[in-house]
């Protein structure tokens, strides 16, 4: 990113004085379209020489439905666990609070974006580049960061999506084992699941261009929106156990595991700012009413029941995925792991997809010294990485424990570490007492929760080991 010849000084702007209207890209074409050819680059100056170029932006409902489908990923069937490793009710206490803070941080990272966006209209939202570009503009101290800054964002990017990728293999490998030992007399160990499955997705994830994937992307969301209900419908068909039938807290090693799970179903502050930048009426996206939190109300209350109800109607014989505790002899039940297994499947290629662009340009100079042929270094790159996520999987058998370790690490690091920090440095030296001081809690939140949810999933993953 090029420094703004004419720096601007932060100390005069304050996050809630920034019309989000800014944001919306209709009006971001046109401030670009004012500016004049030479002072440009050429990439710039392309957009200049177009001023009847429309963009398509989405409606608030879109909006909604955007966020909702983003958010109710895999995590959700991992849920009913991570509330047995905490206890019911500390769960459905402890899961709100975890929701709240890392809804505040999302609000944190889009008026951060905002501020960005006043500083500079042709600033482009994202994530690393709303990093990037408060150091660069906020207080003079900060500028020698800003590249550091923004790579850290983005390789925890990375291990988020490739670590999601992990998790995805994991769960399709054991949902599939379950199928297969249910029909048949197979017995086959989980990880010749994992290679078999490995096969299909190394070609499915050759594919370059995110069009291709749409298709799949839509079958898979629909397949896994039908499963969730159908899971929903075994945990209410018959009537549920008394809450008393479960302890009401787990222990204390497990509450660590429970804050890792959760982290990984809640993470997906990279997801706001596309969405926003997408809008029609950006401005109502945040807000106490407006549909960042309004969706993620939703999304909560949906895990929560998932989490607060699955572990109350299966109790301590719930699995890693809940799915595992659906009825065996049930052909609802076994096609339900099938669909699950698809969509997937298809969700893995599209995690798969965002870290390759932000990975291969860097080691595309190196790959060359090696192979001439650039789509087939980038081919093979991508088998690696698939063959990397399958022997992290092969490791890490246990799909509770990989999903805990997974948001323990990549996710509390993006949700919870990360914003406040960036929050400070969009601020300083302007900031108030009370919004330091609530920065500095929130980052010993995420700190004490990525030392502990690490340490206690590593540990439960080595006695694991020892017992199998």
């Amino acid at each position: 990113m090029e420094e703004k010849q004419g720096e601007v000084s932060s100390n005069s702007e304050v996050m809630t004085e920034i019309p989000l209207e800014d944001l919306s890209p209709v009006k971001t074409d046109a401030k670009r379209e004012s500016v004049e050819s030479n002072n440009v680059k050429s990439k710039d100056a392309e957009v200049a020489a177009t001023p009847e170029k429309k963009v398509q932006t989405i409606s608030n409902f879109e909006t909604m439905a955007h966020l909702l489908k983003g958010n109710i990923g895999t995590g959700i069937f991992s849920l009913p666990s991570a509330f047995k490793n905490s206890g019911l009710w500390v769960g459905f206490g402890m899961f709100p609070f975890i929701a709240i803070v890392c809804v505040h941080c999302m609000q944190m990272l889009v008026n951060a974006a905002a501020v960005m966006k006043k500083r500079d209209p042709k600033f482009s939202l994202s994530y690393a580049g709303t990093a990037e570009m408060a150091c660069l503009t906020g207080a003079p101290q900060f500028k020698k960061y800003a590249r550091a800054f923004s790579i850290t964002v983005n390789v925890f990017i990375c291990l988020k999506h490739f670590g999601a990728c992990v998790v995805y293999l994991v769960f399709t490998s054991t949902n599939l084992q379950a199928v297969i030992e249910e029909y048949t007399e197979i017995r086959w160990d989980v990880r010749i699941y994992m290679c078999i499955l490995a096969i299909p997705l190394i070609f499915l994830n050759w594919i370059r261009n995110l069009k291709l994937l749409a298709p799949v992307s839509m079958v898979a969301n629909v397949l896994q929106m039908s499963s969730i209900v159908v899971v929903f419908y075994y945990i209410f068909r018959d009537p549920l156990p008394p809450v008393s039938s479960v302890p009401a807290f787990g222990s204390w090693g497990g509450v660590p595991l429970f804050f890792g799970t959760a982290i990984f179903s809640l993470e997906t502050i990279t997801l706001v700012l596309p969405l926003q930048k997408d809008m029609r009426r950006p401005w109502d996206f945040k807000g106490w009413t407006g549909i960042l939190n309004t969706g993620m109300s939703i999304v909560t209350c949906i895990y929560i029941a998932m989490g607060f109800f699955g572990y109350l109607r299966y109790g301590e014989n719930i699995e890693g995925s809940i799915t595992l505790n659906l009825p065996p002899d049930e052909v609802l039940a076994q096609v339900v792991k099938i669909l699950l297994v698809i969509a997937i499947c298809g969700n893995y290629a599209v995690q798969f997809y965002v870290p390759i662009p932000i990975m291969w340009p860097g080691l595309t100079k190196h790959a060359a010294r090696i192979i001439k042929n650039d789509l087939a270094a980038e081919y093979m790159f991508r088998t690696f990485m698939v063959l990397v996520t399958l022997l992290l999987a092969a490791a890490i058998p246990k799909i509770d424990l990989v999903v805990s370790l997974v948001g323990a690490v990549t996710g509390t690091f993006l949700a919870l570490i990360l914003p406040p920090i960036l929050e400070y440095v969009t601020l300083a030296p302007n900031i108030s007492k009370q919004m330091l001081t609530k920065d500095i809690v929130i980052l010993i939140f995420g700190i004490i929760g990525f030392i502990t949810g690490t340490y206690s999933t590593i540990l439960a993953i080595v006695n694991s080991a020892q017992e199998a």
